[in-house]
This record gives structure tokens, C-alpha cells and sequence, in this order.
């Protein structure tokens, strides 16, 4: 296309999942029931790890800052579109979505990288149970967060980078209710090989490092397992490894099926995969760490008692 031909996109605009007004409205309330259990829910998780001293452990710990990430992750897209339907617009400003973009690539990496952490964690106190503490220090705890935080952040900012040097023409319809990545890319009159080649490696290797650092770890904690003597023993050693795995199941799978292909064969089946680890990912994973574990059991209890007791007084 002729570049005089070109005009600068100074907004985009969100279609939403539908793309109808009629199904918007039952979808724009459902994400905000959706969006208000996410919320409470992981808030209720944090709140209850920080209020009990027997849950001051590097599990919960990394448990509390992955209910944090996923406030922030559902944060970073849902407000946005429930905004808009209230005012009636579709509108985005290309600074909103450049920004959106950004901490929806970060809080999402993050993801993949606490449930990684979580995977190392529970690898050590199964395989190395006498060395646990000397090796999960509170430190070491606090480093791998932060690396953390660190690799995703500039992750986020190179794809960042990359997009906002490609241009723009007089379409500018997202068909998603948020600035994903690949709608994107979609859009724009230029070439994206870079941006694809730059996904497929050095995105590759953010997405890869994670998942394999959880696949070994749980290749070693079977195999460790198996050597248990009774069934009791092998039942109380996945315990804590069942609510782990159910999460990384979902967010992966969904993952795998958006991201793992070339910008231009985005469509609408990755749409609803992205909803899965977007806002139903966040939106299960406090019920199924508290409704699989006594100790969360125990201590969300407790908070709520203290709460009620505080009211009433």
C-alpha cells in the first residue's frame, strides 16, 4: 500500500467477543460477576496467607503473590471493556492499548513463571523434604520472584517495542474485547515477520523455560513417588500437587492453542482460548487452592470468623 494512501490510527476500536449488541449484554454481565469473584476471591486467598502465621511458608507465599498477579492480570483488561459498554463506546486510545498491551503480556508471563516457581517448590519439599528449608530460604524465595517480575517486564517491553514501530492504516477494528497481542499484528500494513520470528524465539523461550522447568520437576516428583512404600503415602504426597497441576493444565492448553501459530491465522476459536486464561484462570484458581487444601480451608475460616466478630462488635 502506497504510503501516502496511509493514516495514522490514533485509536482503536473493541468489538468485543460478539461483535452484537445483544449478546454484549449478557457477556459484559457475566464477565462482570465473573471479574467481581476474581477479585474478592484471590483477595480473600491473600488476605488469608498474610493474616496466618502457619501459612508464612514459601508455598503460600508464592500462592499469595500468584492471587496478586492474577487481581492485576484481569484488571488489566476486563475494567476496560466494562467501561466501555457502560458508556456505549468501543474505543480505545493506541497509547491505552499499547499499555494494556504491555501488562497483559507481563502479568501473563508472570503466570507461567510463579506456577514454575510453585512446580520447583513442591519438587524440593518432595524429593529433598530434609533439605527444604535450607533451601527454600525466604531469600531465595524472594529472588526468584523478583527474576521474575524482572524477565517478564523486559519480555513485555521488547514485544512492546516491536509493535509500536509497525504501522497502522485506516482499519482499526480489534475484533477482542481487549488489545491482544495478535489482534494486533493483525491490523497492521506492515511486515510482521519480525515480530513473528521474534515470537516464535525469544517468545518461544519465555513460554518454554516455565514449561519445562514444571515438566521436570514433576517428572522427578513421580518418580520419587513411586518409590513410596503404601498408596496413603503417594495420596499425601500428590496432595499438594493436584491443585497445582489442575492450573497449570488450563493456563498452558490454552496457551498452546493461541500463541504457538503465525499472527495471520488468528481467529476466533484462539478468542475464546484467550478468555480461558485471561479471566477463567484467575477466576478458579482461589476455589481450587482453598477447596483442595485444609490448610486454606482452615485459615479463610478463621479470617471470616475474625471479620464477623469485628462487625458485630
Amino acid at each position: 500500500m502506497d504510503r501516502d494512501n496511509q493514516t495514522r490510527v490514533t485509536e482503536f476500536l473493541l468489538l468485543g467477543l460478539s461483535g452484537q449488541s445483544e449478546q454484549e449484554e449478557i457477556l459484559s454481565g457475566l464477565f462482570l460477576w465473573m471479574y467481581l469473584v476474581t477479585i474478592i476471591g484471590n483477595f480473600l486467598i491473600f488476605l488469608a496467607i498474610n493474616c496466618d502465621s502457619q501459612l508464612h511458608t514459601p508455598m503460600y507465599f508464592f500462592l499469595a503473590t500468584l492471587s496478586c498477579v492474577d487481581i492485576c492480570s484481569s484488571s488489566v483488561t476486563i475494567p476496560k471493556m466494562l467501561v466501555n459498554h457502560i458508556l456505549g463506546s468501543r474505543s480505545i486510545s493506541y497509547a491505552e492499548c499499547m499499555t494494556q498491551m504491555y501488562f497483559f503480556i507481563t502479568f501473563t508471563n508472570m503466570d507461567g513463571f510463579l506456577l514454575s516457581v510453585m512446580a520447583y517448590d513442591r519438587y524440593v519439599a518432595i524429593c529433598s523434604p530434609l533439605h527444604y528449608t535450607m533451601i527454600m530460604r525466604p531469600k531465595l524465595c524472594v529472588l526468584l520472584v523478583a527474576v521474575s517480575w524482572l524477565i517478564t517486564n523486559l519480555h513485555a517491553l521488547l514485544h512492546t517495542l516491536l509493535i509500536v514501530q509497525l504501522t497502522f492504516c485506516s482499519n482499526n477494528t480489534l475484533h477482542h474485547f481487549f488489545c491482544d497481542p495478535y489482534s494486533i499484528l493483525k491490523l497492521s500494513c506492515s511486515d510482521t515477520f519480525i515480530n513473528d520470528l521474534v515470537v516464535f524465539t525469544e517468545g518461544g523461550l519465555i513460554f518454554l523455560t516455565p514449561f519445562t522447568c514444571i515438566t521436570v520437576s514433576y517428572a522427578y516428583i513421580f518418580s520419587q513417588v513411586l518409590k513410596f512404600p503404601s498408596i496413603q503415602g503417594i495420596r499425601k504426597a500428590l496432595s499438594t500437587c493436584g491443585s497445582h497441576l489442575t492450573v497449570v493444565s488450563l493456563f498452558y492448553g490454552a496457551i498452546l492453542g493461541v500463541y504457538m501459530h503465525p499472527s495471520s491465522s488468528y481467529s476466533t476459536q484462539d478468542m475464546v482460548a484467550t478468555v480461558i486464561f485471561t479471566v477463567v484462570t484467575p477466576l478458579v484458581n482461589p476455589f481450587i487452592y482453598s477447596l483442595r487444601n485444609c490448610d486454606m480451608q482452615r485459615a479463610l475460616g478463621k479470617l471470616i470468623l475474625q471479620r464477623l466478630v469485628l462487625l458485630r462488635s
